[in-house]
């Protein structure tokens, strides 16, 4: 049975840290494609850049960060044996994500200085890339095939 479930205190801690941050992290994520996607149809909205670009900084990686060291901290209370498909595919989804997101980021803010540019559409994009890698990593927790 899994360490998740004992009725040890620290455990469900870990878990419950390592789903808050996944969920905020998918919400924060779509919201950022919806904000950038929504500023590039509409250059004329100084807002929607700046608002993109303070919802990774404030929202979405801190997001990440709660999300890993949940996962870190039941990876290393569990006793796993092998190497389960599903939390390949984690590591797979989230190390990779964080450079992903500290380049949206990177690109948010310079769409935030000039909001006209061909910037909005890379944050767009890899913000919707991240949240399709999300979904597929939200499967695998989900379903462990």
């Amino acid at each position: 049975m899994l360490a998740v479930f004992q009725d040890t205190g620290s455990e469900k801690v870990a878990l419950f840290l390592h789903i808050l941050g996944a969920v905020v992290l998918f919400g924060g994520t779509v919201a950022v494609a919806t904000l950038a996607w929504a500023g590039v149809r509409l250059p004329d909205r100084p807002l929607l850049p700046r608002a993109s670009f303070r919802t990774l900084l404030a929202l979405v990686i801190p997001a990440w960060i709660v999300m890993r060291i949940g996962a870190g901290w039941i990876e290393s209370a569990e006793d796993i044996e092998g190497d389960p498909t599903w939390i390949g595919i984690g590591f797979i989804v989230a190390e990779p994500g964080l450079l992903i997101l500290l380049l949206a980021t990177g690109f948010a803010f310079w769409w935030s200085r000039r909001p006209t540019g061909w910037q909005g559409r890379v944050v767009a994009g890899l913000a919707t890339l991240y949240v399709a890698a999300l979904a597929v990593a939200w499967w695998a927790m989900s379903t462990k095939p």
